[in-house]
């Protein structure tokens, strides 16, 4: 009997042993010269691309760098246009902020010479609902706007049910009812990555087997990228009605916009939650008395016109969606009165 049992786990271990070195050889020679660990790689790398660009700050976690792009950032002037005062603010996560596309190409600054108003771009990569919120408190004190365009994405909501996302402290709100209870105030600084690996990942770590297994079943992310979560799954969706009800303790007019990530288009499963889920958000919006929008279609029509590669970058709207995104924003400022008019 112990036989058979050590001849069984024998055979086990030789199997995945010939699948993890084929894996390797597919994946190129190097890999069977690196026997690293891939997960603390990958979160070595994404601390890296933080350095210069984010800086640490005990209320919001992460900012952008003062100096790096302004914060928040002044959008470029069109030569000879004169801007109203005061400005408009936008705020939201990387979709806002404009990843991968320059300053000029942002639908943040596209929208000043479509509503001759001076336009503040504090949107923040990254950031979770929850952030976005306290980014918008903060960034109303010091610009003053006349009113606020907040744009997000539906993964903006499990964010908010995090302490830390891609490696960095952040803080969050713990549901009570209709007034949430921020924690994680002043927010610890970074861990160091080695410190961030469970047992498994440990264990696992190093195998090219297990991390192909993962990307082919779509949770690799999950399982390399350093999310610490401290709500269970779902309360993001709780914390967004009272979120936006804090918002609208500022008395400014809000449009609320939703985008779309890239993985909308390519898995019609997923596009269904995240559509869910964003209506969700705007139904929030309406219930605080904010207008709202959303760009499904408009993005959809540009991706089947134009195709994948031409509408979006790696992981964000490339120019021409902006371009898309700024005219329709425009219009149902314009349509809504926002601003109002003196």
């Amino acid at each position: 009997m112990t036989g058979r049992i050590a001849l069984l786990v024998g055979s086990i271990l030789f199997t995945f042993a010939a699948l993890e070195i084929g894996c390797r050889l597919w994946r190129g020679p190097d890999s069977l010269l690196n026997w690293s660990n891939l997960v603390l790689e990958e979160r070595r790398a994404t601390r890296a691309a933080g350095v210069g660009r984010l800086t640490y700050d005990a209320e919001l976690g992460f900012v952008p760098t003062q100096g790096y792009r302004p914060t928040p950032t002044p959008m470029p002037t069109p030569a000879g246009l004169a801007l109203a005062e005061p400005p408009i603010l936008v705020v939201g996560d990387s979709y806002a902020h404009g990843d991968e596309v320059s300053d000029e190409e942002t639908w943040a600054a596209l929208l000043q010479a479509l509503t001759h108003r001076r336009t503040v771009n504090a949107g923040v990569s990254g950031y979770g609902l929850d952030q976005i919120v306290l980014r918008t408190e903060q960034a109303a004190r010091d610009v003053k706007p006349a009113a606020i365009v907040l744009m997000f994405i539906a993964e903006d909501l499990r964010r908010s049910e995090m302490k830390r996302v891609w490696g960095a402290g952040k803080p969050y709100f713990e549901p009570n009812g209709e007034v949430p209870v921020l924690r994680n105030v002043p927010v610890p600084s970074s861990p160091e990555p080695e410190s961030t690996l469970d047992l498994w990942q440990h264990l696992f770590g190093w195998s090219v087997l297990v991390d192909t297994v993962l990307r082919h079943k779509g949770w690799q992310y999950e399982w390399a990228i350093d999310h610490e979560r401290v709500l269970p799954r779902g309360d993001g969706e709780k914390l967004a009605c009272p979120l936006l009800q804090r918002l609208k303790r500022l008395g400014l007019p809000t449009l609320v916009v939703a985008s779309y990530d890239p993985n909308v288009w390519r898995d019609a499963g997923y596009a269904e939650e995240q559509r869910r889920l964003s209506a969700m958000v705007l139904a929030c919006a309406k219930e605080a008395g904010f207008g709202t929008f959303d760009l499904f279609d408009t993005i959809g029509l540009a991706v089947s016109t134009l195709g994948f590669a031409d509408a979006y970058r790696s992981s964000h709207p490339g120019p021409v969606i902006h371009r898309l995104e700024a005219l329709q924003i425009a219009a149902e400022l314009g349509r809504l009165h926002i601003p109002p008019s003196r």
